[in-house]
């Protein structure tokens, strides 16, 4: 028996089988997962020597992941000689960040790691 309605005056409950309840609560519940999208981290990758319309066209693109309430991660991937260059190549990254300013804030400052220096920017609140 499952109780339809245990406000009403007597409660009302119908005769259903558990295994048939079981599937369709299973059911429904896969079909509001189906329905969640999570929130993934978008990445743009770069290198140090990136032309300045380029550079127009990937900060385009993160504003609308960032309009988007996606968190994004920018990697600038250096290659042979750039490798000693990573002080250049954390300016650049916060160079994108400041003109990212009105629609981001840093979430992780630029770290170097191996061949890449990525930094997370997320949307700002409000």
């Amino acid at each position: 028996m499952i109780e339809v309605s245990p406000n009403e005056n007597p409660p009302v409950c119908k005769i259903e089988d558990y295994g048939k309840m079981i599937y369709k609560q299973k059911k429904i519940e896969k079909k509001q997962k189906n329905k969640q999208k999570a929130n993934a981290v978008k990445g743009i990758r770069i290198s140090i020597g990136i032309g300045e319309h380029d550079l127009e066209v990937k900060l385009n693109q993160a504003k609308k992941f960032l309009k988007d309430l996606h968190p994004v991660k920018i990697c600038l991937t250096l290659k042979g000689r750039e490798l000693g260059q990573k002080g250049i190549a954390i300016s650049r990254l916060k160079e994108m960040s400041a003109k990212l300013e009105e629609s981001a804030q840093i979430d992780q400052e630029p770290k170097a790691q191996g061949y890449n220096v990525f930094m997370i920017l997320i949307p700002k609140k409000g």
